[in-house]
């Protein structure tokens, strides 16, 4: 009967129900209770709240309230020193996992600041604008696309102006396209031996380089978004590409090679080659910065100078006469790539900080 009651007992041991208490409370004023009394509350005796009587076995006798507070407050207090420990270990291993967290945090911020995401073209133009006052020494740009319109290269003259009054030099790399830009002629000019172009038949996209310490380029078709490089490694990587097509840029002054076809224009050739690939016009016109149109015209005028009556016929001609590959500089073009003179690229570096900042385009 007394499992039985333990069974069906509402709590256990650690804790004293409404009825242990009122029985509890009998034995206290009485001296004692019967055992049956006891049966149907288990945790008096488990808690030691009573206990035989050893005159009558049949008879449970209370424990003293004052020795029940006594072992009462033994056991919180070993809980609370218990708990204590317990919250020591925490905080200690707490403590342990935030400098770790400390650590990653400076890692992952170091790793923000090397690449950074600009949104929007306020913020490239002031991530820009800051990169353009603390360059102290030179400014490296490419600049896709064909003719720079003449008000793009107006707008940052300012910027371009203090560049060049602080000693900063810099190189511009362009398509042969904008060398028929009177408008990057006149910039040129304007800023003397400060800058240097040169031109090449296609080139790589947008890319500004300070100091060879932070790179901008775009991060998306519409140049919206830029990439702010700052991870040495990155911008290293950079450099090494700017200066090797640098070496195989041509000068602006300097003219460009002959194809040594009759009646074919290195333009054509560069087209030629990009056929010869499989490229569609579209695609050709984006590389060498000439419009669709102006494209498709140079075809035409490939498959008259090669007589070609298809699409198909053009591209074995191509190959006959050996135009299927990159053009091939004379000697006084490799000569002339050497040295600039007068000539600069303060065009791309003008654009850099002015109205190509904005768009890194």
């Amino acid at each position: 009967m007394a499992g039985h009651a333990a069974d069906e007992h509402p709590h256990g041991a650690d804790r004293l129900c409404e009825a242990g208490d009122r029985v509890y409370s009998r034995a206290v004023r009485r001296g004692r209770v019967p055992r049956e009394d006891a049966e149907p509350v288990p945790c008096l005796l488990e808690l030691a709240l009573l206990h035989p009587d050893p005159d009558d076995m049949d008879w449970l006798v209370p424990t003293s309230p004052q020795e029940v507070m006594t072992r009462l407050l033994r056991g919180v207090y070993d809980e609370v020193s218990a708990s204590q420990r317990r919250m020591g270990s925490a905080v200690a291993a707490f403590e342990w996992y935030a400098g770790l967290d400390s650590q990653l945090a400076s890692s992952a911020m170091a790793d923000r600041s090397a690449i950074r995401v600009l949104d929007g073209l306020s913020r490239i133009q002031a991530a820009m604008d800051e990169a353009t006052q603390a360059c102290t020494t030179e400014v490296l740009t490419v600049q896709p696309g064909g003719i720079r319109p003449e008000h793009e290269l107006t707008e940052g003259l300012h910027r371009a102006l203090a560049l060049r009054a602080r000693g900063v030099r810099m190189r511009d790399l362009y398509t042969h396209v904008a060398r028929h830009g009177q408008g990057l002629l006149n910039y040129l000019e304007l800023m003397g031996d400060t800058v240097q172009a040169r031109t090449l038949d296609e080139v790589i996209d947008r890319l500004i380089l300070f100091d060879r310490t932070v790179a901008f380029i775009p991060a998306n078709a519409d140049r919206t978004l830029a990439l702010e490089l700052r991870h040495p490694a990155l911008v290293g990587f950079l450099a090494t590409v700017f200066e090797r097509l640098w070496r195989l840029a041509i000068p602006l002054t300097a003219p460009l090679p002959d194809t040594g076809i009759e009646g074919i224009s290195n333009r054509e050739q560069s087209i030629a080659a990009l056929l010869a690939e499989g490229h569609q016009d579209a695609v050709i016109a984006e590389r060498l910065g000439i419009s669709v149109r102006t494209c498709r015209a140079h075809i035409a005028r490939l498959s008259e100078t090669l007589g070609a009556a298809s699409r198909t016929q053009l591209g074995v001609r191509i190959a006959q006469v050996g135009l299927d590959g990159p053009p091939r500089p004379t000697d006084g073009g490799a000569v002339a790539a050497g040295g600039m003179g007068g000539a600069g690229s303060a065009g791309g570096a003008l654009t850099i900080p002015g109205q190509e900042s904005r768009s890194v385009r």
